[in-house]
Formats: C-alpha cells, structure tokens, sequence
C-alpha cells in the first residue's frame, strides 16, 4: 500500500473510531466530555515503547489493543466504567499504510467489544523506534473510585484469572528453546504467547470491585511487587499462599519442570489481571458477584498487621525468597 500523510490517515483511520459526538471527528483541537451525572472522571495513562513493552514484528492489530487494555485494566481496578480513551501514536521511519489499516481494525474491534470511543490524540514521526501512548477516561459514582491504601488486617486478597502467563510467554519469545525444556504442548505454548501478546482486562470485574473492594489495584509489574505497592499504600502486612496463587495449566507445567519459572511468574509483569482486598464479612458476596460476571477469582492470602510486606509462604510452611519482586522500569 502506498504512504499517505498525516491528515490522511487521520481521516482515513482514526476519525471512524471517534463516533462519539464529543469528538468532533477529529477535526477540532480538543474534545468535550460531560460524566454522568453524579459520576467522577477516572483517568489513566500507559504508554508502550517498540522493544520494551512488545515486539515490533507483532500484528499491529495486537499492538494496538494492548496499547489500550493495559488501560482499561487500571479503570477496572478503580471500579470504574470505560468511556473512551486517547491516542499518541508515534510511527518510526519506513511505516506502511497496511500496518495502519491493522492497527486501526484492532481499536475497531476492541472498542466494539468493551464499549469505548476515541475522543482524540496526536501522531508524530518517532526517530527511536514506535511509541505509543493511551489515555484512558472512566466514571464512578462520585467518591467511590477504589484506592490502593484501604486494606485492613484480616482482609481476603484476591487475584483474577491466572498469574505469571504472560511473563512466561516473554521468556519463550525470549528463548523458543524453553518451551522443550519446560515438556510444553503445542497448545500450552501457545497459551503463554498469547498471553503476553494479549492481556485481558477485567473490565467485568469493575462493579463487584466497585461495591465490595477495601483496597485494588491491577498486577502489571508483577504480583509480588505490586501487592508490595499496595500494602505500602495501606500500611499492613500480607501472607500468600504460594500454593493457592492460580496458574494455568501451562504455567504449572513450567514451574513444575522448573523452579525458575515460579519465580518469573509471581515477580514478572503483564499479568493485567486484579488485586483486590475484600473485608471478610464481604468476601463471599464478592466471590458470587466475581463468578456472575463469569470472571475467574481466587483467595490467595490475608492482610496482616506490621511490616508492609508480603510474605510468600511455601507447602511447607517457610517463607519463599523470590529476589527482584517486580518489573522495573528504569
């Protein structure tokens, strides 16, 4: 396909996605946002570098809803509704209309299916490689956004889906020879990878947080070193199960096969998943809520008093020693 200008491909792909009429079609200098009535504004920003945050050989489609997952993960741990997002993208030298199209067919089907629109942005020319940056825009009830600072002794943590998927798929892109070593199926391989390509937030998890959650936040750097963000925050302690954190089948496999591997999966990122700390009394009203909304929760650990840190605690009863505990970005 041929290269076209910037004003072009505005029209051409990005101004479809602003179907709000806020937006203006792209075609103002900013746009206008009114929140429910009653609601709170919950706004969040990621940003996603070439060879940092993925490759720059996956589909562009793939990129471009990561770009904006990773942002509806932090509005769910919120408890907020998505309304819409922001969008920088800068492209490097040598881009094609073709990766474009991807891209754009990608937010497309993403905002299809978790109900968002683009409310507007800006595109550069990137002399380092392709950057992109979203901002995303969410409502809650007025007052009511879930902090990271309200756990409390005695507390129920608990964590979506399955953790460490994704920081285990890097290590196969990383080293392909991994996936023998770790005795992986052509299907659990193929899990691992997808789970770094793409997260799945748990934007249908955002009202259960809302109602019951004392404390949230979503497991991006890694479950160790963000539960230790969120103990901080709230100034207790933590003891998890390292039995009852949920793994795939593919990354019980892994970890199995390999003590390494346990510890990339409770210390890597891009699990995109939740953290939620639920008063007890709540926690079984959480759990029915969690299952309606058919997302996937298991209780983990306690909030303790003390020293805001996490204790990881083995089958047999010692403490797990796991090094680095998260992602760091600089």
């Amino acid at each position: 396909m041929s290269r076209i200008g910037e004003f072009e491909l505005i029209e051409r792909y990005l101004a479809p996605l602003a179907t709000d009429p806020g937006s203006f079609e792209l075609v103002d200098d900013a746009a206008v946002l009114t929140p429910p009535p009653g609601h709170d504004l919950v706004l969040t920003k990621d940003m996603l570098a070439a060879g940092v945050h993925f490759f720059p050989d996956d589909p562009p489609a793939a990129i471009a809803q990561k770009a904006l997952r990773v942002n509806l993960s932090d509005l769910a741990a919120k408890g907020a509704q998505p309304l819409g997002y922001l969008l920088g993208l800068g492209l490097p030298q040598g881009w094609e209309e073709e990766w474009i199209a991807g891209f754009s067919a990608g937010l497309r089907a993403d905002q299809a299916d978790y109900g968002v629109v683009l409310y507007g942005g800006d595109t550069i020319k990137s002399g380092n490689g392709m950057v992109l940056s979203v901002t995303a825009i969410g409502h809650v009830p007025a007052g009511r956004a879930v902090r990271r600072h309200g756990a409390r002794p005695g507390d129920h943590l608990y964590a979506t889906g399955t953790i460490g998927d994704a920081a285990l798929g890097l290590r196969l892109r990383l080293d392909p020879a991994s996936c023998g070593a770790w005795a992986l199926s052509e299907a659990e391989r193929g899990h691992l990878l997808g789970r770094y390509l793409l997260p799945r937030p748990r934007v249908a998890a955002a009202p259960a947080v809302l109602r019951y959650a004392r404390a949230s936040m979503d497991i991006s750097d890694g479950l160790a070193g963000d539960l230790g963000k969120l103990l901080s925050a709230s100034g207790v302690g933590a003891d998890v199960e390292v039995a009852r954190v949920p793994l795939s089948d593919a990354a019980r496999r892994a970890t199995a096969s390999d003590p390494t591997a346990l510890a990339t999966a409770l210390t890597g990122g891009d699990d995109y998943e939740l953290l939620v700390a639920v008063s007890p009394d709540d926690a079984p009203a959480f759990e029915r809520m969690l299952a309606q909304a058919r997302v996937e929760s298991v209780r983990i650990g306690v909030v303790t008093q003390g020293a805001a840190r996490a204790r990881f605690i083995n089958d047999g009863g010692g403490e797990l020693t796991l090094g680095q505990a998260s992602y760091a970005h600089f």
